[in-house]
């Protein structure tokens, strides 16, 4: 266990603020909303995109995201992939925006995730894209934004307004708009029956106990966050929001890239946290914890087939691809009790604005 972290920082104190009286709180309870409004209102777009890109299929996909919408992106390079063998890449928007350097993407569909879409660099980069032939899907909680005007296609996010600096439900409906995409994309009706089946289980997401995360982390000053595949946008995201919303220096790695050097420092004096899905990646991932236990690390595992200490409870699903939806969604209850724990107030990270206008 590491010294107690320098609370410094502190803007409110825990004695002054409860876990659910948060905007960080009440705003990812509103996940499951969020995605049955989508299923509901994006149905028809979807069929009609998804012929279309069947009926002129683009030679590879390009994601074009900042910050949380970029955990996205990741989470949608393996689904886009796995589902349609499309090599799917993440385009930086300072290619653009700063370098100046046209890309070749003609016949590309280029998917843009934001949830504001204000960003000048990812209105630049999306301006460029177009001219540049390809086809431009923006995925967007801000239904009339500039990138909305932007794009051929808008597929809007239907989280409605999310005003914690911290964001929960946009991402997690950025990430069934991902699904939504693909499952229609290949007619998949078993993927599509597995999102039908999302809203009612991320309210047992969101009411699961995470407890012990919340106090095995409470002093802690670094933390690595591991996954997998389909589990490591929800890593990247994981590590985002402690940073964040706790102050914690958290580190995302795949579990597969951790052993290349990272892996020499996990110990005592620094933790894990893994998520993992019911795939051919898991039983990568749990030697991979194994390996960390033996070294003297604790490891919390939101995973399947894992019982007993470090073990935090998930719903179940046959789907691996919503695996990491739903445990991100028990995530964010715990991560808002924490940078409580920790003395601070979520909504408000003393540095942090809303909206990230990068150029």
């Amino acid at each position: 266990m590491t010294s107690p972290a320098n609370h410094t920082m502190s803007v409110t104190s825990p004695t002054m603020l409860q876990p659910e009286s948060t905007l960080l709180h009440r705003e990812a309870a509103e996940a499951a909303d969020t995605v049955a409004r989508q299923l509901e209102h994006n149905d028809a777009l979807m069929r009609s995109l998804t012929a279309s890109l069947r009926d002129h299929a683009p030679p590879f996909v390009a994601t074009c995201a900042r910050g949380s919408s970029d955990h996205a992106a990741t989470y949608a390079k393996y689904v886009i992939e796995t589902m349609t063998g499309r090599v799917t890449a993440s385009a930086s928007p300072s290619v653009e925006s700063i370098y100046a350097v046209p890309l070749h993407l003609a016949g590309a569909l280029y998917l843009v995730i934001s949830q504001s879409g204000a960003s000048p660099d990812l209105l630049r980069s999306a301006e460029a894209a177009r001219a540049a032939g390809a086809r431009v899907v923006a995925m967007v909680n801000a239904e009339h934004s500039p990138l909305a005007a932007l794009a051929e296609t808008v597929i809007p996010l239907q989280a409605g307004p999310e005003k914690s600096v911290a964001a929960t439900k946009s991402f997690i409906g950025s990430l069934t708009a991902i699904l939504h995409l693909v499952a229609h994309w290949q007619q998949d009706t078993a993927l599509l029956e597995a999102l039908h089946e999302l809203p009612a289980q991320l309210h047992q997401a969101f009411a699961l106990d995470w407890s012990p995360l919340v106090e095995g982390l409470r002093d802690m000053h670094d933390l690595f966050v591991l996954g997998r595949g389909y589990g490591l946008g929800a890593a990247e995201e994981a590590a985002l929001k402690l940073k964040e919303t706790c102050a914690l220096h958290a580190e995302a790695f795949s579990s597969a890239e951790v052993r290349h050097g990272p892996m020499e420092l996990v110990g005592p004096r620094l933790p894990v946290l893994l998520f993992a899905q019911q795939d051919d990646a898991l039983a990568g991932v749990l030697a991979t914890a194994r390996d960390f236990r033996a070294r003297g690390a604790e490891v919390w595992a939101a995973a399947p087939n894992v019982s007993g200490h470090g073990s935090l409870p998930i719903v179940p699903t046959t789907q691996p691809m919503c695996a990491p939806i739903l445990a991100i969604q028990s995530f964010y209850r715990a991560v808002n009790a924490l940078a409580i724990a920790r003395g601070r107030d979520p909504d408000r990270p003393p540095h942090l604005a809303k909206v990230t206008e990068t150029m």
